[in-house]
């Protein structure tokens, strides 16, 4: 019985036969998947003019994985992907015929902190990303390894508080697949690991430290929306196990603003200034002196560390450094709500 052959590519400039892992010719350089990246280009385009600038993104990200690394293509792309996504977070893809609405941008940035602490936004917020976190429950390793933690939780605290607790961390990780959904990336479901929290696994690079911070502060958003929401059952019916889940979902949300590893801390300091670090570790410190929150002092220290290692010429994004900053000062008021001893 015979066994067919592998498939091998041919260069089409100098014929020389290829390695399937090869993204360019050796011997004349010609790019190996030319014919699919002038299409994605074309469909790229064509999103882009039709008013989708999250299909266009989709579309550069796919030819990025066609391209060598070190190619000026793949520079060229990651600018127009730069380009396409470059907005504050929050703020929906502009349509054809919208280009008022960027003016607007820079204003609405102004009244963040305030924002979040109004109560019509966690009515705005729930009405609006309701379909989304429905979606990731629709998962079956979700779904799975959710239940699992939630048993976990329950033997040391109760179903109640463990139920608050893995929603919470839900939340979290579903702020970041909807900006990564905003932002075009191919990315697992949430897969809940007990004790540990969460995580998202990506399946394509961001193309630069900004895009990378507002992906990463994506999930402390929904979950302070999350914690202000607990907090606001809690004020209308008194019952301590609101309370408590305010407390604990800000504190973990919290922690996860700590600039160091690859916690979404980290992710955003390093799309940060030198001169915006600091102003980061200030805003910390006083937070830190106004709380006395541990967790603040921690932040303050690693930010210190992380601001010193900067290069002095190391360009940062304003949208990020605001929004990082709106986050540690809400946040940390509201993991000062005292915890309840009842959690049942």
């Amino acid at each position: 019985m015979s066994q067919e052959l592998p498939t091998r590519l041919t260069c089409g400039g100098c014929r020389t036969q290829l390695g399937e892992e090869l993204l360019a010719c050796p011997v004349c350089g010609r790019l190996v998947h030319a014919q699919r990246l002038t299409e994605l280009a074309g469909m790229a385009k064509a999103a882009a003019e039709g008013g989708d600038p999250i299909g266009a993104i989709q579309m550069w990200r796919e030819a990025l994985e066609l391209l060598p690394p070190d190619s000026k293509q793949t520079a060229l792309i990651a600018r127009k992907i730069a380009a396409l996504s470059n907005k504050p977070i929050g703020v929906p893809s502009p349509r054809a015929g919208s280009s008022s609405r960027a003016g607007k941008m820079a204003a609405g940035m102004t009244g963040v902190a305030l924002l979040l602490w109004k109560l019509k936004f966690i009515l705005v917020f729930v009405l609006t990303k309701g379909k989304m976190l429905l979606l990731g429950l629709t998962k079956g390793g979700t779904f799975v390894t959710m239940f699992l933690s939630f048993a976990v939780y329950w033997t040391a605290w109760g179903w109640a508080f463990a139920a608050g607790l893995v929603i919470s961390i839900y939340i979290h990780e579903m702020g970041h697949v909807e900006a990564l959904r905003r932002y075009g990336f191919k990315a697992s479901a949430p897969m809940f690991i007990p004790g540990l929290g969460a995580l998202i696994r990506l399946k394509q690079r961001p193309v630069n430290a900004a895009e990378n911070a507002r992906i990463g502060l994506a999930g402390p958003i929904w979950g302070l929306a999350a914690a202000a929401a607990a907090w606001g059952v809690w004020m209308a019916t008194g019952k301590p196990i609101w309370g408590a889940m305010a407390h604990v979902g800000a504190w973990i949300n919290l922690f996860n603003l700590v600039p160091i590893w690859q916690l979404d801390g980290g992710r955003g300091f390093a799309a940060l200034s030198r001169q915006q670090g600091w102003a980061i570790v200030l805003v910390a410190g006083i937070v830190f002196f106004w709380t006395g929150e541990g967790m603040v002092l921690l932040m303050v220290l690693a930010g210190v560390f992380q601001a010193m290692a900067k290069r002095a010429e190391a360009k940062g994004d304003q949208p990020v450094m605001v929004m990082y900053a709106a986050l540690i000062v809400a946040l940390a008021a509201l993991s000062g709500v005292r915890v309840p001893m009842a959690l049942g």
